[in-house]
């Protein structure tokens, strides 16, 4: 009874923290903001720079399949399409479930359709997404290096976030490395030996799909299409801000996309409302752009990622029905 009773509390959370954050986000994002003004941009927007815009998303999309790829394919072969409509159902889950249920969507097609293990696959699939903030860490403090004037309170967050960024790749290098120390603490656990023994195989599929990355060439492999996957999600919002005759360009589109991946680490609702829309005006507005147009850029952003997402996350879902089951019975 108390298994069942703690289930529904438990989804409830998934609710009600990523909610109360983006009450508060939203209302200081949209404090004094001139709807009609917003609206007037989005409705005056040139299509042709938002359709290029959203290529740029369907580009990047399929990159970033291919970059997961890389990962699974240490311990499995996967051809390109399955990876890319597990991606894109897992994205899609992002965008209308809670708690970020969408990595395991992803998770459990691509274990089904595999001998991986749901821990390992799932283990690979949110080291990309710790890899990633890595790389934003990164990039973020490169382009600040150049841009003029500098916002002070970004400039100071990244510097913390950096101390965050090397504290994951230390972890990446040290972890795989201590399934010995692992299993002798699980060993000296006071548990019955089935639950030992799960919790050491856990434990190991863990280790191992950090692991992946000591491979140098997976390594540089998946560097590569980070910093492409990057740069091609700065430059759609480049276009589409020029779709909208905002002034903005590519080293403060960078900033808008970093402020935005980070963001996306928080508790948030689907399709991460409330963050996109602080990060919108937060990064900015220091840029000259006003509230009105930072938040019509940041909409049109998230309309493009829900188009996109939907076209290819439903068919995704499609090849693979049984995924709600899976994932309750997980």
């Amino acid at each position: 009874m108390a298994d069942a009773s703690s289930a529904p509390r438990r989804a409830l959370w998934t609710w009600i923290l990523p909610s109360a954050l983006a009450a508060v986000l939203l209302y200081y994002s949209l404090r004094g903001v001139d709807w009609g003004t917003v609206w007037s941009t989005i409705a005056g927007a040139r299509w042709r720079w938002i359709a290029m815009a959203a290529i740029t998303t369907c580009a990047s999309s399929l990159l970033r399949a291919l970059r997961w790829r890389v990962l699974l394919n240490a311990a499995g072969r996967f051809d390109v399409l399955t990876v890319f409509w597990a991606t894109m159902a897992g994205y899609l889950g992002n965008a209308f479930l809670p708690a970020r249920a969408g990595e395991l969507v992803r998770t459990f097609i691509i274990s089904s359709r595999s001998t991986l293990t749901r821990t390992y696959v799932l283990t690979t699939a949110l080291s990309e997404r710790m890899m990633d903030a890595i790389a934003l860490v990164l990039w973020s403090g490169v382009v600040l290096m150049g841009v003029h004037p500098k916002p002070v309170w970004l400039d100071q967050l990244s510097r913390t976030l950096a101390v965050g960024a090397g504290a994951g790749v230390l972890a990446v290098i040290v972890l795989p490395h201590t399934g010995g120390l692992c299993d002798a603490v699980i060993r000296r656990l006071p548990l019955p030996a089935g639950i030992r023994s799960h919790l050491t195989h856990f434990a190991g599929q863990i280790l191992l799909g950090l692991k992946v990355f000591h491979d140098v060439k997976r390594f540089l492999a998946f560097s590569g299409f980070t910093v492409v996957i990057w740069c091609l999600d700065a430059t759609g919002a480049m276009l589409a801000a020029r779709g909208l005759d905002l002034d903005v360009g590519f080293a403060v589109a960078a900033l808008l996309i970093c402020g935005m991946g980070l963001g996306s680490a928080l508790p948030s609702t689907p399709g991460y409302v409330g963050i996109y829309q602080f990060v919108a005006v937060s990064v900015l507005t220091p840029f000259g752009v006003s509230r009105d147009g930072a938040l019509a850029l940041v909409l049109v952003l998230q309309a493009i990622g829900y188009v996109v997402v939907t076209a290819f996350g439903v068919p995704g879902l499609y090849r693979f029905k049984g995924w709600r089951n899976a994932v309750a019975a997980g």
